[in-house]
């Protein structure tokens, strides 16, 4: 039991710390990753919604960038570098210290 709980930890931290090791790709198939091999119904949704701040950042990132010929672009891709270094902490911290609730990051839209 105290194996799974730590196994838990585990992999929704990964999940939620991927977009640490790169902001391509790969920091995307790492939650897929987890997504696919894992069965405990808690790493599922924090492996979801990672996927879902990820996509999320790319859309905003790539409407701020627009945004940049209107001279406002430049603050908001700041805003949202900030953020995206900010809330996986924030994540990581929680389901550390609460390994049976799934994270749920605010204001983003969830596709998957």
């Amino acid at each position: 039991m105290e194996e799974d709980l730590q196994q838990r930890k585990l992999f929704s931290a990964l999940c939620h710390g991927a977009i640490f090791f790169s902001s391509t790709f790969i920091s995307i198939g790492i939650p897929i990753a987890i997504l696919f091999i894992t069965n405990d119904p808690v790493v599922k949704e924090n492996a979801k919604e990672s996927l879902n701040f990820h996509i999320n950042l790319y859309i905003y990132a790539a409407i701020f960038a627009l945004l940049i010929l209107v001279a406002i672009g430049i603050p908001l891709l700041v805003l949202l570098a900030i953020l995206s270094f900010i809330m996986p902490i924030i994540a990581i911290i929680y389901v550390l210290s609460e390994p049976n609730q799934p994270f749920r990051y605010s204001f983003i839209f969830r596709f998957v």
